[in-house]
């Protein structure tokens, strides 16, 4: 049983990317308002991540996902022709990563979909016979 739509939308993968889009957006919330909520502030918001090792490995590759995360999204957008990616770029800086990729992915899903560029695996890319 498959759960592709007539429009060749995969709905179990939009789904999929919305739950975590929406799990990452409550869980990344929740701690910011602990964090402002402990009286600390901005500052101690970027700095403290910095204070270990630990700390800075994450955040180096946490850079490295946004960045290439990034280049991914607007290169995507621009050769599929989804409008407005500005937006998954700014809710990457205003929200999160987690947040915004996901839902980037949830409107390639669904814009591929819609125009029919869906292959059977759902990449976009056609799929060769067997």
């Amino acid at each position: 049983m498959t759960t592709e739509s007539r429009t060749g939308i995969d709905r179990a993968l939009v789904l999929t990317y919305a739950a975590v889009a929406l799990l990452a957006f409550v869980s990344t919330q929740m701690t910011l308002v602990a964090h402002f909520a402990d009286g600390r502030g901005l500052t101690d918001f970027v700095t403290d991540p910095l204070e270990t090792p630990a700390g800075v490995f994450f955040g180096i590759d946490l850079l490295a996902v946004a960045l290439v995360g990034l280049v991914f999204m607007l290169a995507e957008a621009r050769r599929i022709g989804l409008r407005h990616a500005w937006i998954y770029v700014a809710l990457t800086f205003l929200v999160a990563i987690s947040v915004s990729f996901p839902l980037f992915l949830m409107a390639r899903q669904r814009h591929l979909g819609h125009r029919g560029h869906l292959g059977r695996d759902g990449s976009g890319h056609s799929v060769a016979a067997s």
